[in-house]
């Protein structure tokens, strides 16, 4: 998941400044480059403070991902996507979004518990954990419409379910994410996000047709 960023940590107590920091900092340097030091010089916060509220750098970084599960999935609550009335419509819509906020700078649009996970996976189960309820946790939102779509087209006996295709969305957007990093070029996200499109069209496309053939 991901959202764009705010320049400045809010100005809230000293815990919520430091995830707001976490957020920031993380996905520009990555977790393992992030030092204490400079998540408190970010959020304007004393190391005591830092260590008042957490037990050390991976609690922090468990909490960051909490954070971060919590404040997106306001942001995409909020999403105009869902207004739509046809199911399929919502999907392809939801994507549509996804593609808008892929703007600014890297680190402003790509995410921070898909960057987390990728250097704490096995080092920190902790966090891998806390990551990737945050990932499948929105993958999950999806699959509702997913299910309806495939009731309003007529799919019953897919060799796919909502749930994995649910699960390949995020897939596609967190490798989107990397080869923007990789080749520090954003439009390669961009596309990616297009091909997404493309194949739900034609996926619902295909399976509505075989589903009439048999």
């Amino acid at each position: 998941m991901s959202r764009p960023t705010k320049h400045a940590p809010e100005r809230g107590d000293a815990r919520s400044r430091l995830l707001e920091a976490a957020r920031d900092v993380i996905r520009a340097k990555g977790f393992a480059a992030t030092s204490v030091d400079d998540l408190c010089r970010a959020a304007g916060v004393t190391k005591g403070a830092f260590f008042h509220h957490f037990d050390s750098k991976e609690a922090l970084g468990v909490a960051a991902a909490v954070y971060w599960a919590e404040t997106t999935s306001a942001f995409f609550a909020a999403a105009p996507y869902h207004d739509h009335a046809d199911p399929l419509e919502r999907v392809l819509a939801y994507v549509d979004f996804r593609r808008r906020i892929i703007a600014g700078r890297l680190e402003e649009f790509t995410c921070l518990v898909g960057t987390m996970v990728q250097e704490t996976y096995d080092s920190s189960p902790a966090i891998r954990d806390a990551c990737g309820a945050s990932i499948l946790g929105h993958a999950e939102t999806l699959v509702p419409d997913i299910q309806a779509a495939m009731r309003r087209h007529g799919i019953a006996d897919a060799d796919w379910t909502a749930e994995s295709l649910a699960r390949h969305t995020q897939a596609v957007l967190q490798g989107a994410f990397i080869l923007a990093k990789a080749s520090d070029r954003p439009e390669f996200a961009l596309e990616s996000v297009d091909h997404l499109k493309r194949y739900i069209a034609l996926l619902f496309e295909q399976s509505k047709q075989e589903g009439q053939q048999g």
